[in-house]
């Protein structure tokens, strides 16, 4: 009976509802995870730490990410999805309340932790999931619905948290993160249906995917095309206004129009990639290389800045959306595995990207760490090419 449910969801606009309720819990999830950039000096200062200790309630998040995913579909086997994913977005619900009365360090870093399980067990299934919940040739459409809202919350998620840090303090901040995260919860659970787990058993060590070769060569894609973008990325807000010379203002709404730029390239760009896959995954990461070093070339300039900015987040936030594509064509037999794996090698890619942006930032100065993006970008694109030709290869 719960097969035919299933089924008839595929037919039913329900099924869109269920897609709907998982890009809120990502917007949220997303939101929660970046937040602390614009918080860190209050957040220190109410609890008597110093800056960089507060800094470290994101890698811890992005660190315990990076473990769930590698391990979720084995320790969730047989378990219905649909409960599956209620657990990780109540985690979502719990890490906001902890971090929001947080008395200390330790139990700061205890929420944030929570957080990282919940980013990385609800992405690592999220391809999989949508792959279950639409018709096959509506996947595109379902992975563009959540990448759009993964792009307007690493967005916008510092400087509204620096609004909001300004007009409520640090802990409403991450407080009015609990009626959004409550409000999805039940979005999801109203309009998702059963998911029985399938019979099949998942692949108990995700590195073993690697053993295929189109698959290892589009992870190296997927690493260095992510820390391309955040070795970028990540220096954004001091390029822009030390090297740029943008107030905060000014900052704020460059990064709202790269937001919306982003959802905007996210559905164009998305309507071509299942005619253009490939060609789209080895042209993003060119293109935005050649854009990195545009940022270089025109770094005093500000109307040249915003548009390379624009184009910026109009190309590259397409590109998760294509890489979510890639996985459901090449490991549609093992979505879940393959999602944790792909979760994985984006989360470590973002860590290693920032920090080897920030020693270059720092230590040799600003455009070494955009050429650095740069070279990591083609790099992308020349492994995306070489999993291009591996696909044409008969297995």
């Amino acid at each position: 009976m719960a097969e035919l449910t299933y089924r008839e969801t595929l037919k039913s606009p329900s099924a869109w509802g269920a897609v709907g309720s998982m890009a809120l819990t990502v917007s949220v999830l997303i939101a929660s995870e970046f937040m602390p950039v614009s918080l860190l000096t209050p957040i220190a200062r109410d609890l008597s730490m110093l800056e960089g200790q507060a800094g470290q309630a994101i890698s811890i998040s992005g660190f315990f990410a990076v473990v769930t995913s590698l391990f979720v579909a084995r320790l969730t086997t047989g378990i219905d999805r649909k409960k599956v994913l209620t657990w990780f977005s109540a985690l979502l619900v719990f890490s906001a309340v902890v971090v929001t009365f947080a008395p200390n360090y330790w139990t700061l870093m205890a929420g944030r932790a929570f957080l990282g399980i919940a980013i990385g067990g609800f992405w690592s299934m999220s391809t999989a999931i949508v792959m279950r919940l639409l018709p096959q040739d509506q996947v595109p459409k379902g992975l563009a619905a959540l990448n759009a809202g993964n792009a307007i919350a690493a967005t916008i998620s510092a400087p509204l948290g620096s609004f909001l840090g300004e007009l409520i303090g640090w802990r409403g901040a991450f407080f009015l993160v609990v009626p959004l995260a409550l409000v999805a919860l039940a979005w999801q659970w109203m309009t998702m249906p059963d998911l029985p787990a399938k019979d099949e058993k998942p692949t108990t060590n995700v590195f073993r995917l690697l053993v295929r070769r189109q698959v290892a060569l589009g992870m190296t894609a997927i690493l260095l095309l992510f820390m391309g973008q955040f070795a970028l990325f990540t220096y954004l807000r001091p390029y822009l206004e030390s090297v740029s010379g943008f107030d905060v203002t000014s900052l704020s709404l460059v990064l709202l129009l790269m937001g919306l730029a982003g959802v905007g390239g996210t559905w164009s760009i998305s309507r071509l990639l299942p005619r253009r896959l490939y060609a789209l995954a080895i042209g993003i990461p060119l293109m935005m290389a050649l854009l990195a070093v545009g940022l270089v070339a025109a770094s005093r300039s500000q109307l040249a800045v915003t548009l390379l900015l624009g184009a910026w987040g109009f190309i590259g936030t397409a590109a998760p959306v294509a890489w979510g594509i890639w996985l459901s064509q090449v490991l549609s037999d093992d979505a879940e595995a393959g999602g944790g794996l792909q979760v994985a090698v984006i989360q470590f890619a973002i860590t290693i990207g920032a920090a080897l942006g920030g020693l270059l930032f720092d230590h040799i100065g600003w455009w070494s760490s955009f050429l650095f993006a740069a070279l990591l970008l083609v790099g992308s694109s020349l492994a995306s090419l070489a999993a291009w030709r591996a696909s044409q290869q008969p297995s």
